[in-house]
């Protein structure tokens, strides 16, 4: 099954009505990623990729922490998946809001436990199996920063509707 890649460029339809599988409808994306990240003081980075640029900051003063940013970047491809595949199923919605929580452990390398994802939409009861699907989806199938998570953090979801 090909599934349709995280920065959005390629749309993904369903090979027919009644299938968990989807097809591409346009270009695919290059595999090779790229960034420079930059000191800036203290412990204030900037990093870039392809002209966009992100500050990170460990004392958190002028910008997210690199595990934070790790964290939404989950929240992230995972919603970019969850958007996709509702367009496609041709589920409306028009709020979403994605929640990721997680602990760390104790000792160093402080690293991620269990990653605890709350995903908050807006739609009507009767798509709730659609969505739910379209996340599964996205943390099982398609979102690779789920995948290079989940070998090291198991990761869980809970949906609300808004």
């Amino acid at each position: 099954m090909t599934g349709c890649d995280r920065t959005g460029a390629n749309a993904c339809e369903p090979a027919d009505k009644n299938s968990d599988s989807f097809i591409f409808t346009a270009r695919q994306v290059s595999t090779y990623m790229k960034t420079t990240t930059t000191w800036v003081s203290d412990h204030h980075f900037n990093s870039q990729q392809e002209g966009q640029v992100i500050s990170m900051d460990g004392n958190l003063k002028n910008g997210m922490s690199p595990k934070a940013l790790l964290l939404s970047g989950v929240a992230g491809c995972s919603g970019v998946d969850v958007v996709d595949i509702l367009q496609k199923m041709r589920v409306p919605f028009s709020q979403l809001e994605i929640i990721a929580e997680v602990d760390q452990t104790d000792e160093h390398p402080r690293v991620f436990k269990d990653i605890s994802i709350t995903y908050r939409l807006d739609f009507v009861p009767a798509d709730e199996e659609k969505v739910r699907k379209a996340i599964d989806l996205s943390l099982e199938k398609y979102c690779g920063v789920a995948a290079m998570l989940r070998k090291n953090s198991p990761i869980v979801y809970t949906l609300e509707r808004i």
